[in-house]
């Protein structure tokens, strides 16, 4: 059951950070709206190192990987993460998602994602997809949210914390199935339209709260 006085301390919450929250989102949609497919892809290498070492641990590695990440071979890459990130050999997914990329869609980025009209099976291409590595459900949610697609629950260690602690969810352990994402996502979307707000809105909101800050 949702807790009553959780619901009216969020609101309070949301209200004094509505503003920097749709800031935030209004700058997730300029980056498709703006951007070619290089920084596009940019954003799916972002997702692939954050997972399981921050966002912060990302930007980093983004950054220190920019001379080398479109011509770069697995070494190169390895090379530039070695010191700024705990799992360098990830080198070989982005080399192997970024060489599948080019075979399969020669690049295309844009073209590839505006070629979905359904949300769930935009984001299944990339959850499921064997050969675009180091992404799950997760990833590919905070994928398509960073570049202003919006409607995804990102179900990582704080937002089910946070569902949890709501009383949104009963069991904080991170789904293992499609089914079991797309069961906590409705629900956490029936908690955005308690808040009168959007799921992207919330996932924004919640996450600041358990971090001090609105995420990227």
């Amino acid at each position: 059951m949702i807790k009553e006085d959780l619901l009216e301390e969020l609101n309070s919450k949301y209200q004094e950070k509505k503003y920097l929250i749709r800031a935030q989102l209004r700058d997730f949609q300029k980056v498709f709206e703006k951007s070619d497919d290089h920084r596009i892809f940019e954003e799916l290498v972002f997702c692939i190192l954050t997972s399981a070492a921050g966002p912060k641990m990302g930007l980093r590695s983004v950054n220190a990987l920019k001379n080398v990440l479109m011509d770069g071979n697995e070494n190169d890459l390895y090379m530039k993460l070695v010191d700024v990130h705990k799992y360098p050999d990830r080198s070989s997914y982005i080399v192997h998602t970024r060489e599948y990329l080019k075979r399969e869609f020669d690049f295309k980025l844009r073209n590839l994602i505006l070629s979905f009209s359904d949300l769930i099976e935009r984001r299944d291409f990339f959850a499921n997809n064997k050969d675009i590595k180091g992404i799950g459900y997760v990833q590919a949610s905070h994928f398509l949210r960073n570049i202003g697609y919006f409607g995804y629950a990102i179900l990582d260690k704080n937002i089910l914390r946070s569902l949890y602690d709501a009383g949104v969810i009963y069991d904080m352990k991170p789904p293992t199935t499609k089914k079991k994402y797309l069961d906590i996502e409705k629900n956490m979307k029936s908690f955005a339209e308690i808040l009168e707000i959007t799921i992207d809105e919330l996932d924004l909101l919640l996450w600041s709260e358990k971090t001090g800050h609105i995420p990227k």
